[in-house]
């Protein structure tokens, strides 16, 4: 229950990403999954002023900088939400707290400096959008993936 409690937060706050039309479609189905940190592990922030760490993905999509992807339908970047449920933890101005459409890949860094409370229990959510910063829909759903962790 949780999860999809979640879930669906991290669906409506990525929604001021992307506007009602034109959002992207992929033709195969998408997968994202979030590898490193494993649900309920505890991780040690890192000791640069965001507090950052290193959060790891995996998909069926090419993970390309923004605008690289061209006519490849299977290919975007990641946008990431710590504590989906709010904006408390998004880089300020932004709707977001990291994205990796700047270097592509499978690592994306969570910056926990930007919440309330660095230290403590977190959910990081991913997002995957298009090569135009829309979300990839399944189902008119966007995909996305949750962990739960506790930073120290």
């Amino acid at each position: 229950m949780e999860i999809r409690m979640f879930r669906s937060a991290l669906m409506t706050s990525f929604a001021l990403l992307a506007s009602p039309i034109g959002l992207a479609c992929a033709e195969d189905r998408p997968t994202l999954e979030i590898v490193w940190p494993q649900p309920g592990s505890a991780v040690d922030l890192g000791n640069d002023p965001e507090k950052a760490i290193g959060v790891v993905v995996r998909s069926n999509f090419a993970l390309l900088p923004a605008g690289q992807c061209g006519t490849n339908r299977q290919c975007g970047h990641v946008h990431m939400k710590i504590d989906p449920d709010g904006d408390t933890c998004n880089i300020p101005g932004r709707p977001y707290n990291s994205m990796n459409s700047d270097f592509g890949g499978d690592l994306i860094k969570a910056r926990f400096g930007h919440c309330p409370k660095a230290a403590g229990q977190h959910v990081i959510g991913v997002l995957l959008a298009d090569d135009h910063h829309k979300p990839v829909l399944v189902d008119g759903k966007p995909v996305t993936a949750l962990v739960t962790v506790t930073t120290k």
